[in-house]
Parts: structure tokens; sequence; C-alpha cells
């Protein structure tokens, strides 16, 4: 027995968008191609070059980023114990490759989302459209992201990447487009009556004052990105998100939890050392 609705034919929801991602692979596949130099390449050079490093050596230069950036010795300490301890359990070349993977992830979603969040807060036709987008992108189940990314990547890092870009971009879009909305009206005029053009308030007026909220968004992405990458270990993206999966398949659910461990301590670095920055921003 049929479950559809009685006397109204069924909609081909699903059969247009294949329609439309056949079209756009056959068609648009110069994009796809142009996006899979640039993800492939910048994941290269990072991957390479991190993985070049002695462990040591990474940790202690790693250790000091983070003490640049976040002027803070506890953060400091627990990165490089946290770092040790996935040497430690032999985690160390799935860990280099989830921090490229999210990285390149991040930039490309951060290139691509600042400027929408930008042109979203300068045009209100902008940000009517872009908006709702964002509202589906974000209730969007992740593993849906993985979906279109095969008929257009296949299976591997690429794919992942862009599943990854896609699903973390939201938050930098909306968080710029909030910070920028919410600079006080009175300063804004105060910069019109000294006969600032449009392009002056922005990167003069408004974008330093939205900077700690655009710090926030940039957070949540790279937040984003992490557990996108860890899902899209399902199409190819090895690293700590493929020990998981690995340990999943085999049943080994000590290796599984290690892994895991080693997601929270990249996590948690990422997370606290972004929030000193946004918190120095203000200042």
């Amino acid at each position: 027995m049929s479950s559809t609705m009685p006397l109204i034919p069924r909609i081909p929801i699903g059969d247009a968008i294949e329609a439309v991602i056949d079209f756009l692979v056959l068609h648009f596949s110069f994009v796809t191609k142009a996006f899979s130099r640039v993800a492939e390449s910048g994941l290269k050079i990072l991957e390479t070059g991190m993985m070049a490093l002695p462990p040591w050596v990474f940790i202690i230069l790693f250790a000091l980023l983070v003490l640049f950036l976040s002027r803070n010795r506890g953060v400091t300490i627990f990165s490089i114990l946290g770092l040790a301890l996935i040497w430690n359990m032999g985690l160390w070349d799935p860990t280099m490759s989830t921090i490229a993977l999210v990285l390149v992830a991040t930039m490309i979603a951060i290139v691509i989302g600042l400027p929408i969040g930008i042109l979203a807060a300068m045009s209100n036709v902008i940000y009517r459209i872009v908006m709702p987008i964002l509202d589906f992108m974000q209730t969007m189940p992740a593993f849906v992201y993985l979906i279109p990314a095969i008929p257009f990547f296949g299976l591997g890092k690429v794919a992942a990447i862009f599943s990854t870009v896609i699903f973390s971009m939201p938050p930098a879009i909306r968080l710029t487009t909030l910070g920028i909305k919410q600079v006080p009206t009175e300063l804004v005029e105060c910069a019109d009556a000294f006969g600032a053009n449009r392009w002056q308030k922005l990167f003069k007026l408004q974008l330093p004052l939205a900077t700690t909220t655009i710090m926030a968004g940039i957070n949540q992405t790279v937040m984003l990105a992490l557990s996108m990458v860890v899902i899209a270990s399902m199409i190819g993206a090895k690293g700590l998100g493929g020990e998981v999966w690995k340990a999943i398949q085999r049943l080994q659910p000590g290796n599984g939890f290690e892994a895991g461990i080693g997601i929270v301590i990249v996590a948690i670095v990422l997370d606290r050392v972004l929030q000193m920055v946004a918190a120095r921003s203000k200042n």
C-alpha cells in the first residue's frame, strides 16, 4: 500500500535536486576543478610542512604561537600537554591531517563568508535573500552536506573540504552582518557628518567596532569545521575522524576513544586561543 498522500500526485523534489546536481556537474565542472586545485594544493602544502617537522619541534612552535596569540600560560601549557599526549597515543599524523583540513576549510569559508556578510549588512535586499538561506543551511543535518560533495568531487579530502566549507560558513556570514549592524547609529551619523563615504565608514569605523563579533563568528566556523571534518571521514577525509570511523567499523572502542580525545584536545586549544584573540580585540 502506497504511503503517499491520496489524490495528490507525488512532488518530485528529489528528482529535481538530482537534475540540478547533474546539470551543475555537466556544465560547471570548471568551477569544481578550480576549487579542487586550490583546496588540494593548499592542503598538500600545509600537511607536508607540518609533517616535515619533528613532533617535538612542532609542539614547541605551536606553543609559542599559542602564547603569542592568547597571552595565557594556562592555554599554552594545556596545548603542550595535549599535543604530547596525542603524540604518545600514536595519532600524530592523523592529527596533523585534521588540523590541515580544518585550516584550509576555515580559510575558504572565511574568504567567502566575510564579503557576503559585509554585503548583507550594507544592503537590505541582499540581507533578505541571504538570511533565509542561512536558516536553511543551519537546520540541514550535517550528513546531508556529504551528498552533493560526492558527485562534484568524488571520494577524498577535496570532497570533505567542500562539505566542510558549506557547513561551517553560515556563522561567519551571520555574525559579520550582525557585528556591522550593531555599530551605534550615532557613530555612523557622525562619520557621515564628517564626509566619510561608504567604504571609509566600513573599513575605519564599522569593521573595527565589529571585530569582536566577527571573531566570534570565526570561532564558531572553526568549531563547525572541526566537527564536519570528523563526519566527512565517511567520504575519505581520513585524519582523526578517519580513526574514529575505522574504530567503529572494526569494533575497537579503545582506539575510537583515543581518537576522540585527540579531537577534543584540538577543539579546546583552537577554541580557547580564538576566544582570547576575540577578548583582546575589544581593547
